[in-house]
Parts: structure tokens; sequence; C-alpha cells
């Protein structure tokens, strides 16, 4: 019963995609999200030359057909939320030492650095939320939207990596009501179980993930305890088995990850809630989707594909 009541609940808010009949999680076509954007610089299969969490890797998404984003944020050192991946600046920029390190200005200018053959097809810069928040709210209807706080700052001494945290949850919830996001449309999703509660209080009405990496009994049975809506799992932990045991404690799986074939008919038979794929044309294809027209705006909160309900 509880399963089943927060199914339609989810469903009805629009984060995952209702079914043909009875709520059934198990058995619903996972939602397509794009993860990172478009995913991560790679050469083939397909060919990716756009930062993850870029602003040209949203569009790329959204223009492809998902049905919402995922993307990372980090705060600056003036604490604005910042869209970008990896912990290390020198990972994706010419810049050395971490995000909360410098301004939003300084962040601004800096280049993403792929190396060859990306910097031919990419001229991307480090973006705010805000710039994003921006692109998304001229579209006829919001994207669902997945923000992954990374929260774990290297810059910060060793005893205390999350001291910053409750700032980026303030910054967070200023930033989605200065652009009137609709809560309904928002996961945020975050590893770090202490800053929940503070979620809970600044975005009444946003649904929750708890981050499953390691250690997966026992972080399920945290994520049923801190009162979450869904936990997010990586594909390598991504098993029908274990899809049925958080479904079966009345949670949601959203899995990120997959970019071949393979990889992601693997994770469509596991059967989780969404997928935050880094190739989104073959889930649409492997979905048996139409792959959208060049002037179609294919948002989250559209006609369903299943009858032409709206989520």
């Amino acid at each position: 019963m509880l399963k089943s009541l927060l199914g339609s609940i989810m469903w009805g808010l629009g984060l995952l995609t209702p079914p043909d009949g009875p709520p059934a999680p198990s058995n619903a076509r996972p939602q397509v999200i794009g993860h990172a954007g478009s995913g991560f610089f790679t050469p083939i299969a397909p060919f990716n030359p756009l930062p993850p969490s870029s602003l040209a890797a949203v569009r790329k998404a959204l223009a492809r057909g998902a049905e919402g984003i995922e993307v990372d944020v980090q705060l600056s050192r003036d604490s604005v939320p910042m869209l970008f991946h990896d912990v290390d600046l020198a990972h994706r920029t010419a810049a050395r030492g971490y995000i909360s390190q410098y301004t939003a200005a300084e962040l601004r200018q800096m280049a993403y650095t792929g190396g060859w053959p990306y910097d031919w097809f990419q001229h991307e810069r480090i973006a705010t939320l805000d710039e994003l928040l921006t692109e998304l709210s001229q579209r006829p209807t919001f994207p669902v939207l997945h923000l992954d706080l990374h929260e774990n700052d290297e810059a910060q001494p060793v005893h205390t990596p999350y001291v910053r945290s409750p700032a980026l949850v303030r910054a967070l919830g200023q930033v989605l009501r200065r652009h009137r996001v609709p809560p309904q449309r928002v996961l945020v999703l975050t590893e770090h179980v202490p800053s929940l509660a503070r979620l809970r209080q600044e975005l009444p009405g946003a649904v929750l993930g708890l981050e499953i990496t390691d250690q997966f009994d026992e972080r399920l049975v945290l994520a049923q305890r801190s009162g979450v809506e869904a936990v997010v799992l990586p594909k390598r932990l991504t098993t029908p088995e274990r899809v049925a045991q958080v479904h079966a404690r009345g949670l949601q799986v959203v899995v990120f990850g997959g970019r071949s074939r393979k990889s992601v008919q693997r994770l469509l038979g596991c059967r989780p809630d969404a997928i935050e794929v880094d190739n989104v044309r073959l889930m649409r294809r492997l979905l048996g989707q139409p792959a959208p027209g060049p002037a179609a705006v294919p948002v989250a909160g559209g006609s369903a594909p299943n009858g032409g309900r709206m989520r």
C-alpha cells in the first residue's frame, strides 16, 4: 500500500513517468534524464565534445528528447551555486584548486578544456545555476531537474569537509525561489545525510534522494529512516534485485550512467524509475520513442507517450 501510494504521488508530481495501469513502479517506463546534460567527453558511441554540466550539454540533452537533466552543483567562495562536476578544477580547466576557492565572477571566466579533438567543437565556460535556470524558465514547460549536490569540499580542513553544506542548501533555496522553479519538478540528491533535514526545510515540495555508492544495505536502511523519497544508484550497483528491494521499501530508484547499447539495455531491464543516462538518443530509441523534430521542445511536463497524459 505504501509503495503504491508513494508511486502515485511521485507520478503526480511529474518526477516519474505514469504507467498505463495501476501504480507499479517496477513496471513503469523509466524517465529519460540527461546525465550531467549530455554525459562526458567521449570519442565514440556517441561522440560527445561537450563538458559535463555545461550549458551546451544541457541544451543538447533536451534537444535530443530528454525529459529532464541532471547537473552537478558546488558553492563558490562568495556562496553562488555553480555548475561543475569534478572535484579539482584542473580536471576540466586550466585553473588549479577547487570551486570553493574562487568567486563566481572568476569561475565564469574559466574555459573548459577537454583537449583534442573536443576543444575543436566546444568553447564552454563554467556557468552558474542562475544562468541555467534563466534558460530553463524560458521553455514552455520547466523540465525535470535533478540537482546533485557536491558538498565534500576538499579545500576545507580534513575534519570539516562539509562545513559549507548549510550555506549551499540556503543558496540553492534562494536561487530556486528567485526563478520560481516549481518544487515538484526538482529532485535534490546528496550523499550527506545531515543536509536532508535542511533541504526539507529550505525546499518544501521538492523530492529528496540519497545517493548510495557503497554499503548498499546499510545506506538503504539509512535512506528509509531519513525520510527521502528516492535513492540514487550508480550503474555498477544496479541490479534487478536491488531495485526491487528499494521498491519494496516504498522508495523510488534513480540510476546514473549508461552509454553503450548493452549498458543501457541492462539498466532498462533492472526497471528503475528514472535513468540519468549518458546517451539520451539511444535510450529513447530503445524505449521506442521517436526522435524529436528540429522544432520540437521535448521537455518533461508535456504530453506523455502513453496516452497523452500530462506529467
